[in-house]
């Protein structure tokens, strides 16, 4: 290669990194802008404001309004992702707990960021300009039923957790996490001084929940997992 072609490959690989850390800026710009206000006052000017850019500069990173707000959306699913399939690694190599600890502590370290999402997958369900964006997220989604799913699957044959079909303990993970998003931001209770420390603990109710010994059923009409 010669000199010239390895400048230019640097003048190309340095403007994309560029190109990348500005549109990283607008969806932090976004997102500050979305957690505070009313999703339907964070217009692409406002947004173009808070990131210190032209509005037009904006459109160059996305087309629409809608793939900022699906952008949100698919980053905080894919560091969920991130963060289970590291804990299921480290379930293999012998701590049961590190799959539910891992979503409990992906969904609650920052519960005005997870009821954000939640608003939005709301809004943009049916937006057409974004289908396969949301296709993905939903994808996504369905990867962190998939890695608790096997988890649960296996822990149940290992005798550690209660023999019930693997879709009630996930779906008891989030019943849990969602109840104590909303707890946030309940009115009588979501000014706790000591959120963070509540937040906490939840989290560690839901890492030994349906553990073993703990349901009791009323008579034999719940299904057992099929084996």
């Amino acid at each position: 290669m010669t000199q010239g072609n390895i400048s230019s490959s640097n003048r190309i690989r340095e403007k994309k990194k560029v190109f990348l850390a500005r549109e990283e800026k607008i969806v932090r710009a976004a997102l500050e802008l979305l957690i505070g206000e009313n999703i339907d006052r964070v217009t692409v000017s406002k947004i173009a404001s808070k990131a210190g850019i032209g509005k037009g500069t904006v459109y160059k990173h996305f087309l629409t309004k809608n793939e900022i707000l699906v952008r949100i959306m698919l980053d905080y699913e894919r560091r969920i992702a991130r963060r289970l399939s590291e804990a299921l690694k480290e379930a293999e190599s012998g701590d049961p707990g590190a799959v539910s600890k891992a979503y409990f502590d992906s969904r609650l370290e920052r519960p005005e960021l997870d009821r954000l999402v939640q608003k939005l997958e709301d809004r943009l369900v049916d937006a057409d300009d974004i289908k396969p964006q949301l296709a993905e997220f939903s994808r996504i989604r369905r990867s962190h039923e998939d890695a608790l799913g096997s988890m649960i699957t296996k822990l149940i044959g290992e005798g550690i957790l209660e023999d019930v079909p693997p879709h009630y303990h996930y779906l008891s993970c989030w019943a849990l996490a969602q109840g104590a998003v909303e707890l946030c931001f309940n009115k009588s209770w979501g000014d706790l001084e000591d959120t963070p420390e509540l937040m906490g603990f939840i989290s560690s109710i839901g890492v030994t929940m349906g553990n073993r010994g703990q349901y009791h059923q009323a008579g034999d009409s719940t299904p057992k997992l099929t084996k």
